[in-house]
């Protein structure tokens, strides 16, 4: 397998951009904003709301103060799409994916962060199944699936993950730009697998703690999701591979889509936008830390 390598990333003066896929997550979007924001690092959160019904909206305008952007999608789009909007308004040097429950915890950044941190990788996937991390005992046929489609998404990319649809990614972030993000719903998960490993940039696993969640609780994810990750793992993971003259075009279009840029979409796809950017202070505070050390 060929080896990218993206830019460095220098540790005393980056930006982490934490981005939030949120749909109708009212009892747990205050707690996990607040986690989020004390994790000490140099950190902006960007949530897109995927047209919530259940008041988180109403919540986040309360959260105003804490936010770096906050964007309200008009209608219903999916985890994928929600990203998508999210990754047009990041400024950091690397994106984490973070989801609005309280299954994965921030507190784990720093480790997460480490490989790119160091100079050794370009993607770190966050495995739940590594062990060594507190794990909420759950459901036996969802570990079965999420391992089957692990390794079903190893098969056809070639590569040795232990969990590929975990929430927690992490990229540099003209590799998550690079990607060109196509699927809508949680199709994403095997859709940017593939692709980063079709790109041959340096892929690293890092074990995470887990405390999952059930129905009752607000878990989204079902059977037919795992049916479409297949579909997924098929589509990019092969047929992308396989059909080279087809993946180029799809590239095409991606570019051409983000060249236009977000302020020159119409209001129905950016949706409303609420900016108040740290970066800079973020990173000068980073930089004024590392120097006192």
């Amino acid at each position: 397998m060929t080896s990218n390598a993206g830019p460095e990333i220098d540790r005393g003066n980056f930006l982490l951009s934490v981005v939030i896929p949120v749909y109708n997550e009212r009892d747990t979007i205050s707690e996990i904003i607040g986690r989020v924001r004390a994790v000490d690092l140099p950190i902006e959160i960007v949530v897109v709301d995927d047209f919530s019904t259940d008041g988180t909206r109403e919540s986040l305008a309360n959260l105003d103060s804490m936010l770096d952007r906050v964007i309200y999608h008009d209608r219903n789009r999916g985890k994928g799409a929600a990203l998508r909007t999210a990754l047009e308004h990041v400024t950091g040097d690397v994106v984490i994916f973070q989801d609005a429950d309280l299954e994965y915890d921030p507190q784990e950044y720093a480790r997460l962060l480490e490989p790119i941190l160091d100079g050794k990788a370009d993607v770190v996937f966050g495995s739940r199944f590594l062990g060594g991390r507190p794990h909420r005992v759950l459901f036996f046929w969802h570990s079965v699936a999420n391992k089957m489609l692990t390794l079903f998404s190893n098969m056809v990319t070639n590569i040795n993950l232990t969990d590929m649809e975990t929430c927690y990614k992490v990229f540099k972030t003209e590799v998550i730009r690079g990607v060109g993000i196509r699927e809508n719903g949680f199709g994403i998960e095997p859709e940017v697998t593939a692709k980063v490993a079709r790109q041959g940039w340096r892929i690293y696993e890092v074990g995470i703690s887990y405390c999952g969640r059930g129905y009752q609780e607000g878990k989204k994810i079902g059977f037919r999701d795992a049916i479409w990750a297949l579909v997924c793992i098929v589509r990019y993971g092969l047929l992308e591979r396989l059909l080279p003259g087809r993946s180029r075009k799809t590239r095409r279009a991606v570019s051409a889509s983000s060249t236009a840029g977000s302020s020159e979409r119409p209001a129905s796809e950016s949706g409303a936008i609420a900016d108040h950017s740290r970066r800079d202070s973020a990173v000068q505070s980073t930089a004024k830390s590392t120097a006192e050390s």
